[in-house]
């Protein structure tokens, strides 16, 4: 047996989001939050954290810096069961963080991104990498040291019968570059959201996105927020519409879907479970403030688990 059914390598930091800010921000004035928190952020350790407490086992690999902040994260996925001994603590370095400011219809997302610049192929152990079923990786654009080296990276994995999955994220740059389809050739399953996946190529709609996509990648999952998700492997489509719930926070949704969707997979269920169960896990993720926060509430995560089992 493996030692893990996961092993994830992307950015670690913390999330502060300030809530019942007043729409517009006038420059000079000090605007008062109604409320705040601060969360794990960084979609790879959410999606790790996540999946961990719906009964996956994962390590994960990441670097940190030597500070509060990165010992409050690593403290965090602990306390899910992630094995974290693949993370790096870089000396004189500083943890990444994330301020959030939802609005009604949007949020405002301004990232230091610390140590995720300093992660790079060096600081990965490929056999710890190679003791699980599967592989993850999220924050394509963001892990700019690394980078160069994912293409190799998803190949090593591929040719040590590990499954793989990539969730690029936006890239702050807006530029797209080719490099990413480099790695889709070694990836089995994408999960970008519908903007991600209209600006990778290059197309003004999700079908076209998906139908441009499922040519290079074996299992393709579009995220669509109110639209729910759709997903193409072949010549089969599928789609998941969300669950109704009043949301709280939609801050890591998207890894909370890919976190349901993999633990799913993993346990070789049909794509179409996959797909309604990362959309349910979705919507759990909202019932809480941050993308964690609803996971970590046992009596309430357990409740939501039971209430959508009955509902299938």
């Amino acid at each position: 047996m493996k030692r893990f059914d996961l092993s994830v390598v992307g950015e670690l930091n913390a999330d502060l989001i300030l809530y019942g800010l007043p729409p517009t921000l006038e420059p000079e004035r000090e605007h008062l939050a109604s409320d705040f928190a601060i969360t794990l952020g960084s979609s790879s350790a959410i999606f790790a954290h996540n999946i961990s407490l719906l009964g996956s086992r994962v390590g994960f690999t990441s670097c940190i810096g030597s500070d509060p902040l990165g010992k409050f994260c690593v403290e965090r996925l602990l306390e899910s069961g992630v094995d974290v001994s693949g993370v790096k603590t870089l000396s004189g370095k500083t943890t990444g963080v994330t301020v959030i400011v939802p609005f009604a219809r949007q949020r405002q997302i301004l990232t230091y991104l610390g140590t995720t610049l300093d992660l790079q192929f060096a600081h990965l152990d490929l056999n710890y990498l190679r003791s699980a079923s599967h592989f993850h990786l999220s924050s394509f654009f963001l892990l700019r040291a690394l980078r160069p080296s994912i293409p190799d990276l998803f190949l090593q994995m591929k040719k040590s019968g590990l499954t793989t999955s990539l969730d690029t994220n936006d890239d702050p740059e807006d530029l797209w570059a080719d490099d990413v389809k480099s790695v889709l050739k070694n990836v089995d399953i994408f999960l970008p959201n519908e903007r991600e996946a209209c600006k990778l190529t290059g197309t003004g709609d999700v079908q076209s996105a998906l139908d441009a996509l499922s040519r290079l990648v074996p299992i393709v999952v579009i995220k669509c927020g109110p639209a729910g998700a759709i997903s193409r492997r072949g010549k089969d489509q599928f789609h998941a519409s969300p669950l109704s719930v009043q949301p709280v926070d939609t801050v890591g949704a998207g890894d909370s879907f890919n976190a349901g969707f993999l633990h799913k997979f993993i346990l070789r269920a049909n794509l179409d479970d996959c797909l309604e169960y990362g959309s349910a896990m979705a919507a759990l993720s909202t019932t809480r403030a941050g993308g964690t926060e609803a996971f970590r509430d046992r009596q309430h995560r357990e409740t939501f688990l039971q209430r959508y089992a009955r509902a299938n």
